[in-house]
């Protein structure tokens, strides 16, 4: 598992907490603070049935378990962990989704194993409005950005081997890897008006079994791209040493900022974009091989639709062999279902309508956000340049698993504690901005009040 939680997958799923998604559930709300895990699976007496990799640890932790009561006991909740696009009150054109699900071509099975050539050139297409180009034989389309993980760590990686993940960032690599038999190593992201990889730390990670390198672009939940000079020393790191960059680019289309000029030094260090608006994509990237994934899920803001995808790109011969494995494995699974790659033209369509309506709620949610902290001296937050989620400084007056379960059970507020998300000390809260604006007003009102 993933240095700093373990994963539950029981009880909490079946309870809804308004936006959070079944994922969410999952990977976060059973984590434990680092200092109190054992992560190491190991045999459990009685259950020689099972594999060894599936002997997590299924005990709720303390913040699980006061949701359920809390919840159980009909108490008000104010969740600022909230996720799901589906559950957020965004206007959808539903008539036409459910029209482009509607296809007579559907009832004809005609499989590919990279996916139908109408549905690549779509994806395509969205990286060409974006100014990248991607060729559509370097596209394959899955059913989620977890199965393109997949897809990847099988095709780099024999049991035992290790991928460096940075921290703090999404908790998803640790189960992945389990279920893979790898083995994550972090490295640091470092904070300081900004976020930067401590490329020495990193260096310093790599064994002779490490076969690659993951980012998150922007990371969760930090919210801070790939700059060019870092691809630049990401692209030597792994050319030199014969390892792939791996880049989880979800929530790519949500790049935003301010006047401040701090943030603007961020800014002007994004990679390339359409007209210096855009950061680029990952996936235009040549340097080393490099797998790029993205989907529905964030961009459209359609989980439910189960339609992501993986661009593979990087030096002509390596990428060709790379290519060749994956569509073998691809072919094994033909995973996405044919109404749906059909669908994706209008799927991705969608985006403009949504992605606009999500970055006006994100702006407006930060600037109350700001105005509330401008009145509180003791809590801050830090600078972000992407993604929905926003982090917290608090006073590390206690552990910050106390802290969440106090802001539950006192104040009603559900939101995670940075260790969540391997954040290596106290003081730290991520809160979701695409909460709708009254909601998340009072639901921060109520947070701060406690400092």
């Amino acid at each position: 598992m993933l240095d700093g939680g373990v994963l539950v997958i029981r009880e909490l799923g079946l309870i809804s907490t308004g936006g959070l998604d079944p994922k969410e559930k999952l990977l976060y709300s059973f984590k434990i603070p680092a200092q109190a895990e054992n992560h190491e699976t190991k045999p459990v007496a009685g259950d020689t049935m099972f594999a060894d990799r599936t002997n997590w640890n299924l005990t709720p932790n303390r913040l699980s378990e006061a949701l359920v009561e809390h919840l159980s006991a009909g108490k008000r909740t104010y969740d600022l962990s909230a996720s799901n696009p589906t559950e957020g009150g965004f206007e959808r054109d539903g008539e036409s989704l459910l029209r482009a699900l509607c296809n007579e071509t559907a009832l004809t099975y005609a499989p590919d194993p990279k996916g139908l050539l109408r549905a690549r050139q779509a994806v395509a297409e969205y990286y060409a409005g974006r100014g990248d180009q991607v060729s559509i034989d370097d596209i394959i389309l899955t059913t989620s950005t977890s199965e393109v993980y997949s897809f990847v760590f099988r095709t780099l990686c024999d049991p035992g081997d290790e991928l460096l993940v940075p921290a703090p960032s999404y908790p998803l690599f640790g189960f992945l890897a389990d279920i893979h038999d790898l083995r994550l190593v972090k490295y640091p992201l470092l904070y300081d008006y900004g976020w930067q990889i401590d490329f020495h730390a990193l260096e310093l990670a790599i064994t002779p079994r490490t076969r690659g390198i993951i980012v998150v672009n922007p990371n969760n939940p930090t919210g801070h791209f790939v700059r060019p000079e870092d691809l630049a020393i990401l692209n030597e790191i792994c050319s030199a040493r014969d390892m792939a960059l791996v880049a989880d680019e979800v929530f790519l289309d949500f790049a935003y900022g301010d006047g401040n000029a701090r943030r603007e030094v961020a800014r002007n260090a994004r990679p390339r974009g359409l007209g210096g608006r855009k950061p680029a994509s990952l996936a235009v990237n040549t340097g080393t091989l490099t797998f790029t994934m993205s989907g529905l899920s964030k961009i459209s803001g359609l989980p439910q639709m189960k339609a992501a995808w993986l661009v593979t790109n990087g030096p002509a011969e390596l990428k060709t062999k790379a290519l060749e494995r994956l569509e073998v494995i691809a072919d094994t699974y033909l995973s996405m279902s044919t109404p749906v790659q059909l669908a994706l033209p209008e799927l991705l369509q969608q985006r403009h309508g949504f992605q606009k309506q999500v970055m006006t709620r994100v702006r407006k949610n930060v600037a109350e956000l700001d105005r509330q902290l401008s009145q509180r001296k003791a809590c801050s937050r830090l600078e972000i340049e992407g993604g929905w989620y926003v982090v917290l400084r608090v006073p590390a007056t206690r552990s910050d698993d106390d802290l969440a379960v106090e802001l539950l059970k006192n104040k009603g507020i559900y939101v995670h504690p940075g260790h969540f998300y391997d954040f290596s000390t106290d003081g730290y809260l991520i809160v979701s901005l695409i909460m709708q604006e009254r909601e998340f007003s009072e639901g921060i009102r109520q947070l701060l009040s406690v400092f």
